[in-house]
């Protein structure tokens, strides 16, 4: 066995590994690697490895991340993330994992990275280790990461139809791309971090708004709450696995109410507001990524569709 380094070359080698081990559950497409893998500035090309055999064949990968946007949005610089390590199931046992582990978190920590944590990245792929996969979260487990949380991902195939919320004194509507400005400014006062960041990235990408339903107030942004499809400009977390249903799919999330307005049941309303955008758009599946919240959704018919348990390690 070999380590590599992370290289783009290898991008079809990696998915079929990747098919080869998770496609049943998860899917993958070359896009969709490349986009969160690759392209993603984030990613840390020197601390994320590929193990080949002897053969010259790929075996496993790891993938590290570290926070190295220069856009300030309050993201933890200390914290590193693994986004995938994966090693072909003809090859474990053998310490492969374990080194590749061990490479990634060696050279994050040299960087300042003082917590690490196994998924939950910028552009990632899960919000934690799947429950199905416990050999993994016991592997993570001996390798010294404790479980903080459970999430979840929802879903609702949409058997009825959900009107547009009516409530007095608040409006519910599209964002415009002039918008963008006011936006912006509202998610950096109430809601600094990944979906500041999110935002502004998919600004970057010269979109008119169609992806966020926005809740006003006295004509000022008071709530968002983005929506996904396959219309939209990057593939978005909660339509990552969309090759496993037969038709088009759409996602929600994340949403947030300003704190100042929340309690007035403007939450449940801005998701069903999206839901009637989607239904409008002759989608009949919803998934909602990464929540906890489950009891608020299941007020709009949402079940539980996978969970995850979220790991994360002190190398300090």
């Amino acid at each position: 066995m070999k380590i590599l380094s992370w290289n783009h070359d290898r991008l079809e080698e990696l998915v079929e590994l990747w098919n080869k081990e998770l496609a049943e559950d998860f899917p993958m497409r070359k896009e969709l690697f490349e986009q969160n893998s690759f392209n993603d500035k984030n990613v840390s090309y020197e601390d994320s490895h590929i193990a080949v055999d002897e053969q010259d064949h790929v075996i496993g990968f790891v993938i590290a991340k570290h926070w190295k946007e220069e856009i300030d949005v309050k993201m933890d610089d200390k914290k590193g993330w693994i986004q995938v390590l994966l090693v072909d199931r003809d090859h474990r046992g053998k310490g492969i994992g374990t080194e590749l582990l061990e490479r990634a978190e060696t050279g994050l920590k040299e960087k300042g990275v003082v917590t690490m944590q196994l998924a939950g990245d910028p552009f990632h792929y899960f919000s934690g280790i799947p429950e199905q996969y416990q050999d993994a979260q016991k592997w993570a487990k001996k390798n010294g990461y404790v479980k903080k949380l459970a999430t979840y991902d929802l879903i609702n195939h949409l058997d009825k139809k959900y009107p547009f919320p009516k409530i007095d004194s608040v409006t519910f509507s599209k964002l415009k791309r002039e918008e963008e400005a006011e936006f912006i400014s509202f998610l950096e006062r109430c809601f600094p971090g990944r979906w500041e960041y999110e935002a502004i990235k998919y600004f970057e990408m010269n979109w008119e708004g169609r992806e966020f339903v926005v809740l006003k107030k006295k004509g000022q942004i008071i709530g968002f709450c983005r929506i996904n499809d396959s219309h939209s400009p990057s593939i978005a977390q909660n339509v990552y696995w969309s090759p496993l249903f037969t038709r088009e799919i759409a996602g929600i999330g994340p949403l947030g109410i300003d704190a100042n307005e929340q309690k007035n049941g403007y939450g449940l309303a801005i998701v069903q507001a999206a839901m009637a955008y989607i239904q409008e758009r002759n989608i009949e599946t919803i998934i909602i990524d990464w929540t906890i919240l489950v009891e608020f959704y299941e007020k709009l018919d949402f079940k539980i569709w996978k969970s995850y348990g979220v790991y994360l390690k002190d190398v300090k």
